[in-house]
């Protein structure tokens, strides 16, 4: 859970709060900062008031998008920092094609997987 910097910022699209996900997953905030604390979710302060938030990509519905966890998890085991999984997920991919975030809301998952794992080699 660190600050952001202005061109990652610049790459997700929209943020959302914890309290808003919570609602959305109809589940109490605590929860959402286990699934952050887990590395389900990746949560940065960002704004004014140095908030955490979530990128709205990673929610679809009530749920967190298909897909998202074990990319996160693959990322994470190749060294990536949250900010450069952020990079990583929200840089547009000419062979997906958009971005890895997009795609993963497309349940396009294992596209997604593909191209992580590839990160590592």
């Amino acid at each position: 859970m660190t600050e952001i910097d202005a061109k990652i910022d610049a790459l997700v699209p929209d943020w959302l709060y914890l309290p808003d996900i919570a609602e959305m997953l109809d589940v109490e905030v605590t929860r959402v900062r286990q699934l952050v604390k887990e590395g389900q979710l990746i949560a940065v302060r960002r704004g004014e008031n140095k908030a955490l938030q979530v990128p709205a990509a990673f929610i679809q519905g009530d749920k967190v998008v298909k897909g998202l966890s074990g990319t996160l998890t693959l990322l994470r085991d190749d060294g990536f920092s949250d900010e450069e999984m952020l990079e990583w997920l929200f840089t547009p991919d000419p062979t997906l094609p958009g971005t890895p975030a997009q795609a993963l809301g497309e349940n396009r998952g294992t596209e997604v997987k593909r191209r992580a794992q590839a990160l590592a080699v």
